[in-house]
């Protein structure tokens, strides 16, 4: 049997656990920041979860978080004044790097 290749299918963004609205505050399971309390500020179109420490109370910044390695407490924080708006995926994409050849690139990377 041969698989095709081709472009993936799309899939559409996991559906959000019912205990997890913006506002409560989430401990994190995995990652670099397992252990925190951070605070849930809404649901990206990737299905990931974006959370804030917020950064100068616990040193947690704006991050994305898999709903698996979250769990909801009960304690909730008012996001009056908040605007996430303008918060996407897009703002995580890695900034692609330009490989240059030749001498020039060897002297501009400091090696």
């Amino acid at each position: 049997i041969v698989q095709k290749k081709g472009p993936t299918p799309v899939r559409n963004a996991p559906k959000v656990r019912a205990s997890i609205v913006p506002g409560p505050v989430l401990l994190l399971l995995a990652g670099r920041f397992r252990g925190k309390r951070v605070v849930f500020l809404k649901s990206l179109e990737s299905g990931l979860l974006l959370v804030s420490g917020p950064y100068n109370v616990n040193g947690v910044p704006l991050r994305r978080v898999n709903q698996r390695y979250v769990i909801a407490t009960s304690t909730k924080v008012s996001l009056d004044g908040v605007d996430v708006s303008k918060i996407t995926d897009a703002v995580f994409k890695r900034e692609a790097v330009s490989e240059k050849e030749g001498e020039e690139a060897l002297f501009e990377a400091g090696a």
